[in-house]
């Protein structure tokens, strides 16, 4: 049996249990903590679980342009089509890559 994730995508086995030995420590205001602390009653978890769970989230989503690119069926027809076009001439392009670059001496 799994139990889906509240974070997106995410199946953690039932019976798995996660130990925990890596120690995250954090500074705040005391506005921050309270602020905090608000959020955790109203999500009815404790505070490890409720940081650990939204700062995941936050980083799956910094981190979902370099690490994964999905795309629905639609999407992923139009993005074959533009990327079955012939390639424009852009003369512009072509000046700028003959100039030597500004980042080799010579």
């Amino acid at each position: 049996m799994a139990v889906r994730g509240r974070l997106e995508g995410t199946r953690i086995p039932a019976e798995t249990k996660r130990y925990r030995c890596e120690r995250l420590e954090v500074r705040t205001t005391p506005e921050d903590r309270a602020l905090i602390d608000r959020a955790v009653d109203a999500a009815g978890t404790d505070l490890t679980a409720f940081v650990i769970e939204n700062l995941t989230l936050a980083t799956r989503r910094v981190l979902a342009d370099s690490d994964e690119f999905a795309l629905d069926r639609d999407a992923i027809e139009a993005w074959e089509a533009i990327n079955e076009r012939p390639a424009r001439d852009l003369p512009g392009l072509g000046k700028l890559m003959d100039r030597p670059s500004p980042f080799v001496a010579e």
